[in-house]
Parts: structure tokens; sequence; C-alpha cells
């Protein structure tokens, strides 16, 4: 069978944990196990590099406060609606959003699964899986199972416009760090991940990142681990 109706092969190993999600002092953090621990992305954002910082700041005094606000929230929304479409096509479960970003998320959507999802997801364990490091750290991951053959973690990612790859370091950091974090605490040995990623245009992109160059990211993730507790 073809689209959303294909019956995906689920394999609950793990009892992944409930937490809840709390603001302090402006930054995201988890509450899971009487902890609060900062969440992948708190920790990316206050740890980016002063040259990225910069780009933010003149993309934003270049469009106007508002403006960047506006596309931001709009991205974000669309988004939401996006991962929970796919993850209706995960379960079996299909979602739709009549609204016009909705159809666009819709679209976006179905082009990932389309492209690579329904057949390169060979066993799903868990979907908006959260993960966390004791002490350190916890984050969402979108998918988490075996992908074309090995265990691997997962992210779909919308996008305004088609990125290179060279440009999205970070996602291949937060990988990193729900990987680490899912082997610490589930005994796992997940060596690679892939980011799935569709523009507003409905241009696919796949970014598959295999051991050797996991392994660099992992070494990436702890030194900004370290800064965010140290600096």
């Amino acid at each position: 069978m073809r689209g959303w109706l294909i019956i995906m092969k689920w394999n609950k190993r793990f009892d992944y944990p409930s937490s809840t999600r709390s603001l302090v002092m402006g930054q995201r953090h988890y509450d899971i196990d009487n902890e609060k621990l900062p969440s992948v992305t708190t920790i990316l954002q206050q740890t980016q590099s002063e040259e990225k910082k910069s780009k933010l700041a003149e993309w934003k005094q270049k469009v106007g406060e508002d403006k960047a606000d506006s596309i931001r929230d709009q991205a974000a929304n669309r988004g939401t609606i996006m991962h929970r479409i796919i993850e209706g096509y995960l379960t079996g479960e299909r979602h739709a959003d009549l609204s016009d970003l909705g159809r666009q998320a819709g679209v976006m959507a179905r082009n990932i699964w389309e492209s690579d999802l329904k057949d390169g997801m060979e066993e799903v364990w868990g979907t908006e899986v959260t993960v966390y490091y004791p002490g350190l750290y916890a984050g969402q991951t979108d998918l988490v199972g075996i992908y074309n053959g090995a265990e691997i973690i997962g992210d779909y990612k919308q996008t305004n416009k088609p990125k290179r790859r060279e440009w999205i370091d970070d996602y291949f950091i937060q990988l990193a760090a729900y990987a680490m974090a899912h082997n610490h605490v589930y005994g796992t040995s997940i060596k690679s991940g892939v980011i799935l990623m569709c523009s507003v245009d409905n241009i696919f992109q796949r970014f598959y990142v295999g051991p050797e160059e996991f392994k660099k990211y992992t070494f990436e993730w702890i030194k900004r681990v370290d800064k965010y507790y140290h600096d």
C-alpha cells in the first residue's frame, strides 16, 4: 500500500519518561525525575558563536524586529503541524489541518514521508521521544529506531529555503546530543542520525550523518555542554 496507509513496524523496546517543560530565567527546561534539566536547544542557543549571534542580529535589524518575530512564529507553528502529521503517518492515524498553514505543512509532511521515511524507516522505537542525560540536559527527538539497517536518531525540519549542509551543524550536534543521552540511559549504541527536511516550496533534502562524522559532533556537543555550565 502507498501513502499514509502503510503499516509501520513498531517495537516499543524502551519505557520512555514523561516530562513537562518549564522556563527557568527564560530558558526552556525539562522536568524529569525531580530534576530541572536545560533543553538541548537551550544549551545550543546559549553557546552559539559570536559570528552566528552577529548574523542573527544583522538579519533582525534588516527585516525589523516585528517581521522577524512573525517569520519565526509562523515557521514554528508550521513545524508543529508538520511534525504532528508525520507522526500520524508512522502511527497509522491520519491527521489533517485545513488552515492555510496546515495545508502547507501537510504537503511538506507528505513529501518527507513519500521521499524517504516510508521506505527508509524499518522499525520505530518511539516518536516525539523525551531523552535525558541525568544531571546535564534533556530534549525531545522526533524519531528513534532502525533506519536503513542502523540504529538511528532522526529529526524532521521545515525551512523557508533549502539549506546547504555546512549551514546546519547545530542540527547534527542536536542529533548527537539525543543519541548520547539515549545510549547512556538505555544502553543502546546509536552512532548515526538523519535530518529529513522540506522547504515551503516543497524541496526535500536528506542529511545523513554516519558513525565517523557523528563522533565529531558528539565531541562538539560535549564541549558545548562544558561551556554552558562553566563559562
